[in-house]
């Protein structure tokens, strides 16, 4: 049956699924590469600063994606409001970033798994992975929304019990007495020398803090989640305002104090941040707990750390799916792309997608996990770098056609501050990070490093251009950009619902009501 996307997401599982996007892999175990680099005065610097940036984007697309919670988020808006070349080339750049995370996630939890034994075959998880992504994803998206959910919520425990575990461990509440606090920002110190590229002193500091912002880059994410869900959630204008509302507080909870805790626990000298590559032993949580002779903890912050990364690798299949669905919406990509179950699932769609989870079986080949993991978070990185840019570079061309227009953004639900100066800084920032982010390879040349960077830079240039020079397309007047756009038909949706929205907490009390009420039935 020829169907559309349906609007069944619930507040709680929008919030959850936005959390699944921006906690994974990189928060608990490839953050070390920015303290190893930096130390833990660069790291605490450069997360809090990316931050703040990555604070001022969300704000560009809470005020676009609230008033227009389309399909295809962002990628739309960019065709819509400036080119559609360069909606074509935003949205090719995020379906290929969203679709190379799933390996990359799939990848690292083979390598996680490694901490309890070496001989589990790697060729099993990655099916059993592609199968449960398949499952979750196709069956319908109350389904999706709900696994995440739960998957989510793990995370979430997991972060809070490893800031716990950091505060007690620093005032002396562990096996060794060692009330250890701030010792490690003295000896070996708050800045550390990147000496990779040959400076040595200031320079070799500051190439630390730039390897730190690097790290931040890929780390901290969050508001593009939000725009893939915007056109499935039951109250799109409420719930999605009250998503992005909150990602606020995620940037200083989950990346600001992370960056903080990790640079408490472990000194960015230890040998275990290194010496194990890219294992689980490399998560300075775990290297931490092993200094200070805890047992059991470690495997327990293994185990929810497994269900963390198989959560972001779904959120990134189902991001990745909607993406190349709102291409296929738009003519980028061919119409059949369009074709949804009577569930609301863009089954072809999926099935393009489920293509890019075999990229893990790359790691097969000996040793070459490690070297799996650094291409792909290269080329991650640029494409993320990409989107954040994407967001910047529309929402300046929003507001531009809004003053043209003589449109009251008061009007609008949700009007962001300080604009549009978030999105000339998220413009200016993004795009220094995009041209000097492979500055390593360029200053100790490396062929193989350059182009991990690069690439997704490369293409989209090409794309860009590709596309403008077949189609020969033209930026959107400001006079004439469509402000209204599918206003209208959300407003008509919204008018029609007779039940009331309810707020997350007010959802979660349902949720333990009817559970209790089903246990109370079945006793």
């Amino acid at each position: 049956m020829h169907g559309q996307l349906q609007r069944r997401l619930d507040n709680r599982q929008i919030q959850l699924i936005a959390i699944g996007g921006s906690i994974g892999t990189a928060l608990f175990v490839s953050i070390r590469t920015g303290l190893t680099g930096g130390g833990p005065a660069s790291l605490l610097i450069a997360y809090t600063g990316y931050s703040l940036v990555m604070a001022g984007i969300n704000n560009c697309m809470a005020e676009m994606g609230v008033l227009q919670p389309v399909s295809g988020g962002f990628i739309r808006m960019a065709g819509k409001w400036v080119d559609d070349a360069f909606g074509f080339m935003a949205g090719w750049n995020f379906f290929l970033y969203e679709a190379l995370l799933i390996p990359f996630e799939i990848t690292a939890l083979n390598v996680v798994l490694s901490f309890w034994r070496d001989d589990i075959p790697a060729p099993a998880v990655i099916c059993v992975c592609i199968l449960l992504y398949a499952c979750l994803n196709v069956l319908a998206v109350r389904v999706y929304g709900e696994a995440e959910f739960w998957l989510s919520g793990g995370k979430v425990i997991l972060l809070f019990m490893l800031f716990g575990f950091t505060l007690v461990t620093m005032c002396g509440g562990n096996p060794r007495h060692d009330a250890y606090g701030f010792r490690y920002w003295s000896n070996p110190g708050a800045f550390a020398q990147y000496t990779a590229n040959g400076a040595t002193g200031d320079l070799a500091r500051f190439e630390g803090l730039l390897t730190a912002i690097w790290s931040a880059a890929f780390t901290v994410v969050g508001p593009e989640y939000i725009a893939m869900v915007a056109a499935e959630a039951k109250r799109p204008t409420v719930y999605i305002k009250t998503a992005y509302k909150t990602v606020y507080v995620r940037f200083g909870l989950f990346f600001i104090l992370s960056a903080l805790c990790v640079g408490i626990v472990v000194p960015y000298n230890d040998p275990g941040l290194t010496g194990n590559g890219g294992t689980a032993k490399g998560s300075p949580y775990v290297i931490a707990m092993s200094n200070l002779g805890i047992k059991a903890l470690p495997d327990l912050t293994n185990a929810l750390m497994l269900t963390s990364i198989f959560s972001a690798g779904n959120t990134y299949t189902y991001a990745a799916t909607r993406s190349l669905y709102g291409l296929a919406v738009d003519g980028r990509a061919p119409r059949i792309l369009t074709y949804c179950t009577k569930n609301g699932v863009p089954v072809f769609a999926f099935a393009i997608v489920m293509i890019f989870p075999l990229l893990s079986f790359l790691q097969l080949g000996g040793e070459s996990s490690n070297e799996v993991l650094d291409i792909l978070l290269g080329l991650i990185t640029g494409g993320g770098i990409i989107n954040f840019l994407v967001i910047s570079v529309t929402y300046c061309f929003f507001y531009r056609a809004t003053q043209v227009q003589g449109v009251d953004r008061k009007s609008f639900p949700y009007t962001g501050w300080l604009q549009p100066y978030c999105g000339y800084v998220g413009v200016v920032v993004e795009t220094l990070i995009l041209l000097f982010i492979g500055y390593g390879s360029i200053a100790s040349w490396d062929v193989t490093n350059f182009f991990t960077y690069y690439t997704m830079l490369f293409l989209g240039i090409i794309t860009f251009t590709g596309w403008k020079l077949v189609h020969r397309t033209k930026f959107v007047p400001s006079r004439e950009a469509d402000l209204v756009w599918e206003r209208p038909s959300i407003e008509a949706y919204e008018a029609a619902l007779v039940e009331p929205p309810t707020g997350f907490w007010e959802e979660m009390g349902h949720l333990v009501g009817i559970r209790k009420r089903k246990a109370h039935s079945e006793a």
